[in-house]
Order: C-alpha cells, then structure tokens, then sequence
C-alpha cells in the first residue's frame, strides 16, 4: 500500500495538509454554528490529507476531534476530558444503520441543536467504532443523499458520502443554512486542491465547473492557480 507523503515527510501545510503551493488556509472564514461537533477518527486516517474529519476539526467551530483506536471509547481519546459530551444536549450518532434524523428546532425559540458523533473511517472502521459509541446517544442515519461530490476516493456506492458531506446533511437537517454553505466551500475546495496537488488537473477543472467555489471565491482561486513553482503530480499519496 501506498504511504502517505506526509508520514514519509514531504513538505506539506501543517494546517491544512497541501503542499505549499496548494495551501488553502484563510480561503473561507471558519464554520460557526450552534451545533457541537465531535468526530471520532481512526488513527489510520488521521494523518491522511484527504481526510474529510481532519477537515471538520480545522474548519467547523465547536468541532473536536477524537482518535479512535481499538478497544478505547470516545471518552479517552487523546487526552480527551470525560465532559467532552454536553449533559444538556440529545446527543445523535450518525450511522447508516439508525432511525431517520429527526427535524430539529430552530435555534432561535427553540430547544439548542443537539450534539452530533460522526465516525471518520473506511466502512469496516466505522462499523467497528459503533461499537463504542453506540451508547451513548440516539442512533439516526441520514436522508438519501445525491451522489458524493467526494472526488477523492472511490466510493462502493454514489450515494455513499464522505464525513464532511455528512455533517452537511446535519446541518440541512437541523436548519443552519449558513453553517452548510460555508462547510460546502471548505469542503470543495479541499477536494479541488487535493486534486491539483496530485496533478489532476483535468480532473479538478471538470469539478470546479459544478462548484460553488466559482462564484464565491474567484479571486482566491486565481491566486492559488497563478502561485509559481512546478506542479508535480503526487503519485505515491492517493489519500
């Protein structure tokens, strides 16, 4: 299997994981929301700069990131504290295997938005990281979902989506129409950079068309297309 460039440390941004040429921080301003965001990550993704729950972390206020490694919980992870979990708040964990996502309240006049567990992680990881959070809060899946626009990695079905397309649907789900379109752009900008850093370009230009990033951050775009130095595909990483 492939090593990823940044365990075999080729240069990269050590916030946001591209290359110095493709870096793509301060593009978009952070995500705020008033839903809590925990994302319990296996420790094999975690150091992968495709990874979509290292994005949520660096992007999405009140998000944290726990590592997931066998036969630990949520609780634990990382020095974690055990108040990590709000008390006052339903608490969804995100599986496809849980009830329909229930329609939350506004935030304004409303109960708050709940707190929501994402599990970042191959199918198989994320099946066996249930496991230790299964308990700790209502179980809820999401609506069927358009076809991944999660050009990254191949997906065993279109409608399966990536972690950060998942808490879009959480978003939608709970109202905050904000929160979601600035995650989009986060989210399509990490996967249009990641492409061109492995050299893609053709690939990447045929993304960027359906993508809001055109008319939301043009400038941004032409600055980070005009940067100098040569762009040389990254054919050892492919997460």
């Amino acid at each position: 299997m492939p090593r990823s460039v940044v365990l075999a440390g080729a240069a990269r941004c050590p916030c946001c994981s591209q290359p110095p040429r493709w870096c793509i921080c301060d593009a978009v301003p952070k995500v705020s929301s008033g839903l809590l965001v925990h994302v319990l990550i296996h420790h094999n993704e975690r150091h992968k700069p495709s990874s979509t729950g290292s994005l949520i972390g660096r992007v999405v206020d009140n998000a944290s990131c726990h590592v997931y490694r066998r036969q630990s919980r949520i609780h634990d992870q990382g020095g974690v504290a055990p108040d990590a979990l709000d008390p006052g708040r339903e608490i969804w964990v995100l599986h496809p295997r849980g009830e329909p996502i229930p329609a939350a309240a506004a935030a304004t006049g409303g109960p708050p938005f709940p707190q929501v567990v994402l599990l970042d992680g191959t199918w198989r990881q994320a099946g066996e990281m249930l496991r230790t959070v299964a308990g700790l809060g209502k179980l809820v899946r999401l609506p069927e979902q358009e076809p991944s626009r999660y050009w990254l990695r191949d997906q065993r079905e279109p409608t399966q989506v990536s972690t950060a397309e998942a808490l879009l649907a959480v978003f939608r789900a709970v109202g905050d129409a904000a929160a979601e379109g600035c995650l989009r752009l986060h989210f399509e900008l990490h996967v249009y950079a990641t492409l061109r850093s492995r050299g893609q370009r053709e690939m990447a230009e045929r993304y960027l068309g359906e993508s809001p990033l055109l008319d939301a951050i043009p400038e941004f775009l032409d600055r980070l297309n005009a940067r100098h130095g040569p762009e040389r595909p990254e054919a050892d990483s492919p997460d």
